[in-house]
């Protein structure tokens, strides 16, 4: 994967570096095509469990691979909620997993849906500075203005040139952000991607809030830190 990873594509200042509307479009489909076959058509499910930039490897032709399966969890096909540790990334973890509940793939789904955002935004979710807002909160006040398209990567005149598409993608990044009965499967989201399916109206943002792991581990019993497994920077 000679490309390297997604993040230093996308974060990165140096505008020779930037990716055009196309790339990134095609490595999201590549994404969500790798976590349909992980989900839906393995032997076994597989939940990766740390799905962001980092983790995501690019050949020298911009394909995308899914990488780092460090954290994954094998689930029997029969079986849809998997009882499992804190683990993850800071800033990619789905709420559901600061609550000690069951698990399924849908934790991926949530964290595809931050990977869509700060793929067409050209930022992070979180910044190192504690003072920065994160993305997530950035795109819920933008969302509720209907003014999304502020958010659009501005290192790349390509990807402005398809603001409409650029914030249908973003518009499919909230999709995915949603409480976890209302997140869709990842088959679903391949069919949008294709255009072959429609995403469902979303007239309120609420669950656009980020949840900080500092109050969530110390307030929840059901987890303990140190029974924790968080992903740092690469």
């Amino acid at each position: 994967m000679v490309t390297g990873s997604l993040d230093k594509w996308i974060f990165d200042l140096d505008k020779a570096r930037t990716l055009g509307w196309k790339k990134r479009q095609e490595i999201i489909y590549g994404v969500a095509k790798g976590l349909q076959y992980l989900h839906e058509e393995c032997h076994k499910k597989i939940i990766h469990f740390d799905i962001k930039p980092q983790n995501i490897l690019l050949d020298g032709d911009f394909n995308a691979k899914i990488s780092d399966f460090g954290l994954a969890k094998l689930v029997d096909r029969n079986q849809s909620l998997v009882l499992t540790t804190l683990k993850g990334t800071i800033g990619y973890l789905a709420p559901k997993m600061f609550r000690g509940s069951n698990i399924s793939v849908k934790a991926d789904i949530y964290s595809f849906g931050i990977v869509i955002l700060e793929t067409i935004c050209g930022r992070k979710n979180l910044h190192s500075s504690h003072e920065s807002m994160a993305l997530i909160d950035m795109v819920k006040t933008k969302a509720e203005e209907d003014q999304l398209y502020d958010l659009i990567d501005d290192c790349d005149e390509d990807i402005w040139s398809h603001k409409a598409e650029a914030v249908k993608l973003i518009k499919l990044g909230i999709w995915c952000l949603q409480t976890h009965d209302r997140r869709p499967c990842m088959s679903m989201v391949v069919k949008v991607l294709e255009g072959s399916g429609d995403m469902d109206l979303i007239t309120d943002h609420h669950f656009l809030t980020m949840i900080h792991i500092d109050k969530q581990v110390n307030s929840n019993t059901s987890f303990q830190p140190e029974a924790s497994i968080i992903s740092g920077p690469r």
